[in-house]
């Protein structure tokens, strides 16, 4: 179910993608050739017009084919060059390569959009005077690598419901905010003590069993005082009306993608240094097992989840690499500048090595998430 839950969501992230780049592109009058769903070797085919729309067997992407997108002797010189996409002015090239990146931010904005108008997981501090909320609950939103709380099997989403002296009978102490935690971790100093969680869909259910675990907190993790490596916040469940969960959508949205951005401009500051950077990057075996335990805690969280990964592929698309949207506007830019037209044959070949680095880094990336696996 895992999978298949990947599949569809991973679809639909590229359906969005190639269809902005489809709808710019016929808005200009410029030829598609093709629409596909998933890569070759073919499963259906037909042919609407001049586009032929196909489903592929292998399900890790997807692509429109634009005519002179690869530009060649045909969509140079041959007779229907006025609609091919390199003859057309740099700035209706650059709305088309954009459309993909902007579909996939309209898509997260529409999903969170959707979360806030059914019930939102939000921090207690974001809540509006206007919206509905549900009980509060305290909860893990990330954890430290090899921290205390990693390694003894605590994970992101867990309710925090009590704690207690591991050496020290007596009931466990319930805990409400994340400042209570830090001030019963800092007494306990560096001595065992039992976390009461519960785990699941938290929002839904009300008799969820608590489970404990035994950990000891380590200094180091924080300045000044022994800690366990978790990040918390007081939750509730946000519901908004229409138009404000269309405005909080898009504001959410926004921060996501900034948040993206730092993230991103952190690993490759980290990669520069030398750094080994696998541990903090997923590929497609890695998201399986997230979108499972997004699933796992209901459709809300999964649907929070898809839009995450959509802002994720939008900024992914924007790096200035070969093969990428982002590459593409690096070399009209070029072109820009010099006032002419790239070598086609140095555009495809450099464009083809980019593709080739793509797939040996995502290779790469596979062989990290494995590695993780077993």
């Amino acid at each position: 179910m895992t999978v298949f839950l990947f599949i569809v969501i991973l679809a639909l992230l590229v359906f969005s993608h190639e269809l902005g780049h489809f709808s710019v592109a016929k808005f200009f009058d410029i030829r598609v050739d093709e629409f596909g769903l998933g890569f070759p070797p073919r499963l259906w085919a037909r042919k609407r017009g001049e586009t032929e729309y196909s489903l592929n067997l292998l399900p890790i992407g997807g692509f429109v084919k634009i005519f002179g997108e690869t530009p060649d002797d045909e969509s140079l010189r041959g007779p229907d060059r006025a609609r091919s996409l390199v003859a057309k002015p740099r700035l209706v090239q650059a709305a088309v390569l954009v459309a993909g990146v902007a579909a996939n931010f309209l898509l997260a904005w529409l999903l969170l959009s959707l979360g806030y108008l059914f019930g939102l997981p939000t921090p207690v501090s974001e809540i509006g005077l206007t919206d509905r909320q549900s009980a509060t609950k305290l909860l893990i939103v990330s954890l430290s690598p090899d921290s205390p709380a990693a390694g003894a099997g605590l994970k992101a989403g867990d309710e925090l419901v009590a704690l207690a002296r591991a050496d020290k009978p007596g009931a466990p102490q319930p805990v409400l905010t994340p400042e209570q935690v830090q001030s019963f971790v800092a007494r306990t100093g560096e001595r065992p003590l039992v976390v009461h969680y519960r785990r699941g869909a938290v929002f839904k259910q009300t008799d969820l069993p608590t489970q404990t675990v035994t950990l000891t907190p380590v200094a180091g993790l924080v300045a000044d005082r022994p800690a366990i490596g978790i990040a918390m916040d007081q939750i509730a469940i946000s519901r908004k009306n229409l138009p404000a969960a269309i405005g909080s959508g898009l504001v959410l949205a926004g921060r996501l993608s900034l948040a993206t951005v730092r993230s991103l401009g952190q690993l490759f500051a980290e990669l520069g240094a030398g750094k080994n950077v696998l541990n903090y990057v997923t590929g497609p075996v890695g998201l399986v097992g997230l979108v499972g335990d997004a699933s796992s805690l209901g459709w809300i969280y999964l649907l929070s989840f898809t839009a995450f990964i959509s802002i994720n592929l939008m900024i992914i698309n924007l790096i200035p690499f070969p093969a990428l949207d982002g590459g593409r506007l690096l070399f009209l830019l070029i072109e820009k500048i010099k006032g002419s037209m790239i070598s086609p044959k140095i555009a495809n070949a450099v464009n083809l090595a980019g593709f080739v680095l793509l797939i040996a880094l995502m290779l790469l990336v596979t062989y990290g998430d494995l590695t993780r696996l077993f």
